[in-house]
Protein backbone atom coordinates (compact mmCIF):
# COMPACT_ATOMS: atom_id res chain seq x y z
CA UNK A 1 0.00 0.00 0.00
CA UNK A 2 1.40 3.39 -1.00
CA UNK A 3 1.38 5.76 1.94
CA UNK A 4 0.62 9.46 1.74
CA UNK A 5 3.31 12.12 1.88
CA UNK A 6 3.01 14.04 5.15
CA UNK A 7 4.39 17.11 6.93
CA UNK A 8 4.52 18.05 10.61
CA UNK A 9 4.34 21.34 12.47
CA UNK A 10 5.38 21.70 16.11
CA UNK A 11 4.79 24.95 18.00
CA UNK A 12 7.30 25.10 20.87
CA UNK A 13 7.69 27.68 23.62
CA UNK A 14 10.47 27.04 26.15
CA UNK A 15 10.45 23.26 25.68
CA UNK A 16 14.18 22.62 26.21
CA UNK A 17 13.47 20.01 28.89
CA UNK A 18 11.33 17.81 26.64
CA UNK A 19 11.66 18.62 22.93
CA UNK A 20 14.70 16.44 22.31
CA UNK A 21 12.68 13.37 23.23
CA UNK A 22 10.07 14.34 20.66
CA UNK A 23 12.71 14.93 17.99
CA UNK A 24 14.31 11.55 18.65
CA UNK A 25 10.90 9.86 18.39
CA UNK A 26 10.24 11.47 14.99
CA UNK A 27 13.66 10.77 13.43
CA UNK A 28 13.25 7.08 14.36
CA UNK A 29 9.99 6.73 12.42
CA UNK A 30 9.70 4.07 9.73
CA UNK A 31 7.93 6.70 7.60
CA UNK A 32 9.62 10.08 7.85
CA UNK A 33 7.85 13.38 7.15
CA UNK A 34 8.69 15.27 3.97
CA UNK A 35 9.09 18.38 6.12
CA UNK A 36 8.92 19.14 9.82
CA UNK A 37 8.64 22.79 10.80
CA UNK A 38 9.40 23.42 14.46
CA UNK A 39 8.16 26.88 15.42
CA UNK A 40 10.03 28.43 18.33
CA UNK A 41 7.42 30.77 19.76
CA UNK A 42 9.76 33.25 21.42
CA UNK A 43 11.68 30.58 23.35
CA UNK A 44 14.40 31.79 25.74
CA UNK A 45 15.52 28.55 27.41
CA UNK A 46 17.72 26.83 24.82
CA UNK A 47 14.96 25.22 22.78
CA UNK A 48 16.34 26.78 19.59
CA UNK A 49 19.85 25.39 20.17
CA UNK A 50 18.50 21.86 20.57
CA UNK A 51 16.52 22.10 17.35
CA UNK A 52 19.46 23.57 15.41
CA UNK A 53 21.58 20.56 16.36
CA UNK A 54 19.13 18.25 14.59
CA UNK A 55 18.56 20.56 11.62
CA UNK A 56 22.25 20.09 10.70
CA UNK A 57 21.88 16.32 10.33
CA UNK A 58 18.26 16.16 9.15
CA UNK A 59 17.60 18.68 6.33
CA UNK A 60 13.86 17.96 6.37
CA UNK A 61 13.67 19.61 9.82
CA UNK A 62 13.28 23.39 9.75
CA UNK A 63 13.43 25.87 12.64
CA UNK A 64 11.11 28.85 12.36
CA UNK A 65 11.61 31.52 15.01
CA UNK A 66 8.90 33.91 16.11
CA UNK A 67 9.41 37.06 18.19
CA UNK A 68 9.13 36.95 21.96
CA UNK A 69 5.81 37.79 23.59
CA UNK A 70 5.15 38.50 27.23
CA UNK A 71 1.82 36.78 27.57
CA UNK A 72 1.58 32.99 27.48
CA UNK A 73 -1.76 31.66 26.22
CA UNK A 74 -3.18 28.91 24.04
CA UNK A 75 -3.89 31.23 21.12
CA UNK A 76 -0.12 31.41 20.64
CA UNK A 77 -0.14 27.78 19.52
CA UNK A 78 -2.66 28.56 16.80
CA UNK A 79 -0.73 31.63 15.63
CA UNK A 80 2.54 29.67 15.53
CA UNK A 81 0.98 26.74 13.69
CA UNK A 82 -0.78 28.92 11.12
CA UNK A 83 2.44 30.85 10.48
CA UNK A 84 4.29 27.63 9.70
CA UNK A 85 1.37 26.31 7.66
CA UNK A 86 1.59 29.33 5.36
CA UNK A 87 5.23 28.46 4.53
CA UNK A 88 4.10 25.05 3.22
CA UNK A 89 1.56 26.44 0.76
CA UNK A 90 3.55 25.47 -2.36
CA UNK A 91 4.68 22.07 -1.10
CA UNK A 92 3.11 18.79 -2.23
CA UNK A 93 1.72 16.65 0.58
CA UNK A 94 -1.53 14.90 1.50
CA UNK A 95 -1.40 14.83 5.31
CA UNK A 96 -0.47 17.57 7.78
CA UNK A 97 0.17 16.93 11.44
CA UNK A 98 0.11 19.11 14.54
CA UNK A 99 2.57 17.62 17.04
CA UNK A 100 3.28 18.96 20.53
CA UNK A 101 6.90 19.37 21.63
CA UNK A 102 6.54 17.07 24.65
CA UNK A 103 5.22 13.84 23.11
CA UNK A 104 6.89 10.51 22.33
CA UNK A 105 5.73 7.32 20.58
CA UNK A 106 7.01 4.14 18.94
CA UNK A 107 8.81 3.85 15.59
CA UNK A 108 5.74 2.88 13.56
CA UNK A 109 3.42 5.54 14.95
CA UNK A 110 3.03 7.70 11.86
CA UNK A 111 3.10 4.74 9.49
CA UNK A 112 0.13 3.33 11.40
CA UNK A 113 -1.87 6.56 11.10
CA UNK A 114 -0.99 7.04 7.43
CA UNK A 115 -2.39 3.59 6.70
CA UNK A 116 -5.67 4.61 8.33
CA UNK A 117 -5.93 7.57 5.96
CA UNK A 118 -5.17 5.32 2.98
CA UNK A 119 -7.91 2.89 4.02
CA UNK A 120 -10.63 5.54 4.40
CA UNK A 121 -10.87 8.44 1.93
CA UNK A 122 -13.39 10.26 4.18
CA UNK A 123 -11.10 10.18 7.22
CA UNK A 124 -10.29 13.83 7.83
CA UNK A 125 -8.58 13.80 11.26
CA UNK A 126 -6.82 10.94 13.04
CA UNK A 127 -4.81 10.31 16.17
CA UNK A 128 -4.41 7.96 19.11
CA UNK A 129 -5.03 8.10 22.86
CA UNK A 130 -2.37 9.67 25.04
CA UNK A 131 -1.36 9.07 28.60
CA UNK A 132 0.46 11.40 30.97
CA UNK A 133 1.53 11.36 34.61
CA UNK A 134 -1.98 11.85 35.92
CA UNK A 135 -4.54 10.37 33.58
CA UNK A 136 -5.70 8.90 30.34
CA UNK A 137 -8.94 9.75 28.59
CA UNK A 138 -11.92 7.66 29.62
CA UNK A 139 -13.58 6.77 26.32
CA UNK A 140 -16.92 6.18 27.99
CA UNK A 141 -17.01 9.95 28.39
CA UNK A 142 -14.73 11.17 25.62
CA UNK A 143 -15.96 10.08 22.21
CA UNK A 144 -13.57 8.24 19.93
CA UNK A 145 -14.45 10.90 17.40
CA UNK A 146 -12.41 13.39 19.41
CA UNK A 147 -8.71 13.51 18.51
CA UNK A 148 -6.36 14.85 21.16
CA UNK A 149 -4.49 18.03 20.30
CA UNK A 150 -1.11 16.67 21.40
CA UNK A 151 -0.88 14.87 18.04
CA UNK A 152 -3.50 15.48 15.35
CA UNK A 153 -3.12 14.43 11.72
CA UNK A 154 -5.36 16.08 9.13
CA UNK A 155 -6.01 15.22 5.53
CA UNK A 156 -4.87 18.36 3.74
CA UNK A 157 -8.18 18.94 1.97
CA UNK A 158 -9.98 18.63 5.32
CA UNK A 159 -7.69 21.11 7.02
CA UNK A 160 -8.14 23.58 4.19
CA UNK A 161 -11.91 23.22 4.39
CA UNK A 162 -11.86 23.77 8.15
CA UNK A 163 -9.81 26.92 7.63
CA UNK A 164 -6.99 26.10 10.03
CA UNK A 165 -6.90 26.62 13.76
CA UNK A 166 -9.09 29.29 15.36
CA UNK A 167 -7.04 31.13 18.03
CA UNK A 168 -8.47 30.81 21.55
CA UNK A 169 -6.57 32.20 24.53
CA UNK A 170 -8.28 29.76 26.90
CA UNK A 171 -7.45 26.71 24.78
CA UNK A 172 -9.47 24.20 22.78
CA UNK A 173 -8.13 25.11 19.33
CA UNK A 174 -7.75 21.39 18.63
CA UNK A 175 -11.34 20.65 19.67
CA UNK A 176 -12.71 23.41 17.43
CA UNK A 177 -10.83 22.07 14.42
CA UNK A 178 -11.92 18.45 14.92
CA UNK A 179 -15.57 19.39 15.58
CA UNK A 180 -15.58 21.67 12.55
CA UNK A 181 -14.29 18.79 10.42
CA UNK A 182 -17.19 16.57 11.51
CA UNK A 183 -19.66 19.38 10.89
CA UNK A 184 -18.42 19.46 7.31
CA UNK A 185 -18.95 15.74 6.83
CA UNK A 186 -15.45 14.44 7.50
CA UNK A 187 -14.83 11.47 9.75
CA UNK A 188 -12.59 11.97 12.77
CA UNK A 189 -11.15 9.14 14.78
CA UNK A 190 -8.96 8.18 17.72
CA UNK A 191 -7.52 4.73 17.05
CA UNK A 192 -6.96 2.68 20.19
CA UNK A 193 -4.41 0.23 18.76
CA UNK A 194 -1.58 2.63 19.55
CA UNK A 195 -0.95 5.43 22.01
CA UNK A 196 1.51 8.21 22.66
CA UNK A 197 3.02 9.56 25.86
CA UNK A 198 2.45 13.18 26.82
CA UNK A 199 5.27 14.13 29.15
CA UNK A 200 3.51 17.06 30.79
CA UNK A 201 0.14 17.01 32.51
CA UNK A 202 -2.42 18.51 30.16
CA UNK A 203 -3.06 22.21 30.79
CA UNK A 204 -0.60 22.54 33.67
CA UNK A 205 2.38 24.23 32.05
CA UNK A 206 2.17 27.22 34.39
CA UNK A 207 -0.59 26.46 36.90
CA UNK A 208 -1.88 23.99 39.49
CA UNK A 209 -4.36 21.21 38.75
CA UNK A 210 -7.23 23.16 40.35
CA UNK A 211 -6.34 26.33 38.45
CA UNK A 212 -6.19 24.19 35.30
CA UNK A 213 -9.69 22.85 36.03
CA UNK A 214 -11.02 26.39 36.45
CA UNK A 215 -9.41 27.47 33.16
CA UNK A 216 -10.80 24.38 31.44
CA UNK A 217 -14.30 25.32 32.60
CA UNK A 218 -13.84 28.84 31.25
CA UNK A 219 -12.68 27.41 27.93
CA UNK A 220 -15.67 25.06 27.77
CA UNK A 221 -18.02 28.04 27.94
CA UNK A 222 -16.38 30.15 25.23
CA UNK A 223 -16.06 27.08 23.00
CA UNK A 224 -19.81 26.50 23.14
CA UNK A 225 -20.16 23.53 25.49
CA UNK A 226 -23.81 23.12 26.60
CA UNK A 227 -24.73 23.66 30.28
CA UNK A 228 -26.23 20.18 30.76
CA UNK A 229 -23.15 18.51 29.31
CA UNK A 230 -20.94 20.67 31.51
CA UNK A 231 -22.90 19.70 34.60
CA UNK A 232 -22.45 15.98 33.97
CA UNK A 233 -18.80 16.49 33.03
CA UNK A 234 -18.24 18.26 36.33
CA UNK A 235 -20.02 15.51 38.28
CA UNK A 236 -17.82 12.93 36.57
CA UNK A 237 -14.72 14.89 37.59
CA UNK A 238 -15.96 15.13 41.17
CA UNK A 239 -16.09 11.35 41.36
CA UNK A 240 -13.07 10.33 39.28
CA UNK A 241 -10.29 12.90 39.17
CA UNK A 242 -8.03 13.91 42.02
CA UNK A 243 -8.29 16.00 44.04
CA UNK A 244 -11.68 14.34 44.37
CA UNK A 245 -14.68 16.71 44.35
CA UNK A 246 -12.62 19.90 44.07
CA UNK A 247 -11.61 19.33 40.44
CA UNK A 248 -15.24 19.08 39.31
CA UNK A 249 -16.30 22.05 41.44
CA UNK A 250 -13.62 24.28 39.95
CA UNK A 251 -14.47 23.09 36.43
CA UNK A 252 -18.10 24.10 36.94
CA UNK A 253 -17.01 27.34 38.62
CA UNK A 254 -14.93 28.33 35.62
CA UNK A 255 -17.84 27.70 33.25
CA UNK A 256 -20.22 29.62 35.51
CA UNK A 257 -17.81 32.55 35.78
CA UNK A 258 -17.72 33.05 32.02
CA UNK A 259 -21.51 32.68 31.84
CA UNK A 260 -22.15 35.26 34.56
CA UNK A 261 -19.86 37.84 33.03
CA UNK A 262 -21.37 37.31 29.58
CA UNK A 263 -18.14 36.24 27.90
CA UNK A 264 -18.13 36.23 24.12
CA UNK A 265 -18.06 32.82 22.47
CA UNK A 266 -15.00 31.95 20.38
CA UNK A 267 -16.74 29.24 18.37
CA UNK A 268 -19.06 30.27 15.51
CA UNK A 269 -22.80 29.85 16.05
CA UNK A 270 -23.18 26.97 13.58
CA UNK A 271 -20.34 25.08 15.25
CA UNK A 272 -21.91 25.60 18.69
CA UNK A 273 -25.25 24.22 17.46
CA UNK A 274 -23.52 21.20 15.95
CA UNK A 275 -21.48 20.55 19.09
CA UNK A 276 -24.50 20.73 21.40
CA UNK A 277 -26.45 18.36 19.15
CA UNK A 278 -23.60 15.86 19.48
CA UNK A 279 -23.58 16.31 23.25
CA UNK A 280 -27.33 15.66 23.50
CA UNK A 281 -26.99 12.55 21.35
CA UNK A 282 -24.18 11.19 23.50
CA UNK A 283 -26.01 11.90 26.77
CA UNK A 284 -29.16 10.17 25.52
CA UNK A 285 -27.16 7.15 24.37
CA UNK A 286 -25.21 7.02 27.62
CA UNK A 287 -28.30 6.96 29.80
CA UNK A 288 -30.21 4.56 27.54
CA UNK A 289 -27.40 2.04 27.80
CA UNK A 290 -26.88 2.64 31.51
CA UNK A 291 -30.58 2.10 32.29
CA UNK A 292 -30.66 -1.08 30.20
CA UNK A 293 -27.66 -2.53 32.03
CA UNK A 294 -25.31 -2.05 29.11
CA UNK A 295 -21.58 -2.32 29.44
CA UNK A 296 -19.24 -0.13 27.49
CA UNK A 297 -16.75 -1.69 25.13
CA UNK A 298 -14.54 0.35 22.80
CA UNK A 299 -14.15 -1.22 19.38
CA UNK A 300 -10.93 -0.65 17.48
CA UNK A 301 -12.78 -0.54 14.16
CA UNK A 302 -15.53 1.68 15.53
CA UNK A 303 -18.31 3.49 13.73
CA UNK A 304 -18.59 6.98 12.38
CA UNK A 305 -22.06 7.99 13.53
CA UNK A 306 -22.99 10.63 16.10
CA UNK A 307 -21.85 8.38 18.95
CA UNK A 308 -18.93 6.05 18.30
CA UNK A 309 -18.88 4.35 21.68
CA UNK A 310 -20.12 0.78 21.47
CA UNK A 311 -21.81 -1.16 24.24
CA UNK A 312 -22.56 -4.77 25.03
CA UNK A 313 -25.06 -5.94 27.57
CA UNK A 314 -24.05 -8.34 30.31
CA UNK A 315 -26.48 -10.88 28.89
CA UNK A 316 -24.84 -10.79 25.47
CA UNK A 317 -21.48 -11.46 27.13
CA UNK A 318 -22.96 -14.37 29.07
CA UNK A 319 -22.32 -12.79 32.47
Amino acid sequence: MDLFRYVLITPARNEAALIEGTIKAVVRQTELPAKWVIVSDGSTDGTDDIVRKYVLSHPWIELLQMPQRRERHFAGKAYAFNTAYATLANMEYEIIGNLDADVTFDEQYFEFLLRKFAENPRLGVAGTPFCDESRQYDYRIVSLQHVSGCCQLFRRSCFEEVGGYIPSKLGGVDLLAVTSARMRGWRTRTFLEKSCIHHRKMGTAQQSLLASAFQSGRADYVLGCGPLWQLFRSIYRMAKLRPVLLSGIWLLAGYSWEFLRGAKKVAPDDLIRFRRAEERSRLIEFFKRALSGGRWKPEASGTDGPNVTAWKSAGEKGE
